[in-house]
C-alpha cells in the first residue's frame, strides 16, 4: 500500500533566535519563533508523514505545552515520526518540500539541508526533494515577518500489521 500527506508549517522571525531549516543553521540575524527550535522545513515533514498514515499532527505528538520539547531539535522530532511510523510497518519513499522566504537566500543551503534530511529520514539523498521560494514581497512572508514550508511525502506499507 502506498500513501500520501501534505504537512505545512509557518513562524516568525525573531531577534536572538537560531534559524534552523532542515535541521541546517543558516546565519541569519533572526531566527524562527517557536517552542522548539521553530524549523518549520522539519515541522511541515512532521505533518505530512503523519497525514500520509492518517496519525494526527505533530501539535498531537509533540505538544508546545510539554517542557520536554522546549527548545528541541527538530530533527528529533522528525526521527521519531519515522520510527514511529516504521514501528507500524510503513516506511518513506519520497518526500517533496518548498520552503518560502524572503531572506537569507536558502539555495546554497539546500544540498546540505537534502543531505541532513536524508538521514533522519533513513532514504537515500535522490528520494529528498527541497526547494526555496521567494514570496517577491507579498503578505507577511513577503515583508520578511516569518519563513513557511510545505511538503508531501509518500510512504509504504511493508506489511500490514493494523495501526498503531
Amino acid at each position: 500500500m502506498i500513501r500520501t500527506g501534505i504537512g505545512y508549517d509557518s513562524h516568525r522571525l525573531a531577534e536572538g533566535r537560531r534559524l534552523v531549516l532542515g535541521g541546517v543553521e543558516i546565519a541569519h540575524e533572526r531566527g524562527l519563533q517557536g517552542h522548539s527550535d521553530a524549523d518549520v522545513l522539519c515541522h511541515a515533514l512532521c505533518d505530512a508523514l503523519l497525514g500520509a498514515v492518517a496519525d494526527g499532527d505533530i501539535g498531537q505528538h509533540f505538544s508546545d505545552r510539554d517542557a520536554q520539547w522546549k527548545d528541541v531539535d527538530s530533527t528529533v522530532l522528525l526521527g521519531r515520526v519515522v520510527e514511529r511510523l516504521g514501528r507500524a510497518g510503513w516506511r518513506v519513499v519520497n518526500v517533496d518540500a518548498t520552503v518560502v522566504a524572503e531572506a537569507p537566500r536558502l539555495a546554497p543551503h539546500v544540498p546540505a539541508i537534502r543531505e541532513r534530511l536524508a538521514g533522519v529520514l533513513g532514504v537515500d539523498l535522490t528520494r529528498v526533494s527541497v526547494k526555496a521560494k521567494t514570496n517577491e514581497g507579498m503578505d507577511a512572508v513577503g515583508r520578511r515577518e516569518g519563513i513557511s514550508a510545505m511538503a508531501v511525502a509518500t510512504v509504504t506499507q511493508l506489511q500490514f500489521t493494523g495501526m498503531f
